[in-house]
């Protein structure tokens, strides 16, 4: 009877363990099941991208580079919008913002997106040389694509925060834009006086 009781106790702690351990193969084989859905997605995608990319070299090795290039824009100008001032936008009596539209111009005179990088610099050149140059700032092509609006017309609106900057708005201030094609690598430089709104 002892000898049956101490079999069933012995037979119990085997198989629990067993439970146990057969527990934790099974967790670790239900992970490397997912590890191989993810990896077998992985490479599908990867295969689409290469089907895809090879089918695009095909394409482009077809066609003649000098007939491709006539399709793409040709940025032939920038122009500094109407609209663009200093604005003071809670009405406090205090300029917090310099708005810039920045519009540039394809050889058909149409407005265009135009991939580039945008610098701006704000003067005051009733200012001896030195105090001129009230701020600048440059935008990132990166940036700059999230910018484009559709307002009075198709342009770029550059907004810089000048809270401090300038205490008194009572003469023409020169807003400078340098435009930088990244299609082309041109270099647009354009400039405009800005007045206070009376």
């Amino acid at each position: 009877m002892r000898f049956v009781i101490l079999l069933s106790a012995v037979s119990l702690l085997v198989f629990s363990g067993c439970d146990g351990a057969c527990t934790q193969k099974s967790k670790h084989i239900d992970q490397l099941k997912i590890k191989n859905s993810e990896f077998k997605y992985e490479l599908e995608t990867c295969q689409k991208q290469n089907t895809q990319l090879a089918d695009q070299v095909e394409v482009l090795s077809t066609l003649d580079s000098n007939k491709r290039l006539e399709g793409l824009y040709d940025l032939e100008n920038v122009h500094i919008g109407a609209f663009s001032n200093l604005y003071d936008k809670d009405e406090d009596g205090k300029i917090e913002s310099l708005i810039v539209y920045v519009q540039p111009i394809d050889n058909t005179g149409d407005s265009i997106k135009a991939a580039g990088q945008v610098d701006i610099q704000l003067w005051d050149l009733n200012k001896s040389p030195n105090e001129a140059l009230l701020g600048e700032w440059n935008v990132s092509a990166t940036e700059l694509k999230k910018l484009w609006v559709s307002l009075f017309s198709n342009n770029y609106r550059l907004v810089f925060n000048i809270a401090g900057k300038i205490a008194n708005y009572d003469s023409p201030l020169t807003v400078k834009v340098v435009f930088t094609d990244y299609l082309s690598g041109k270099v647009f430089r354009e400039q405009k006086t800005i007045e206070p709104k009376m």
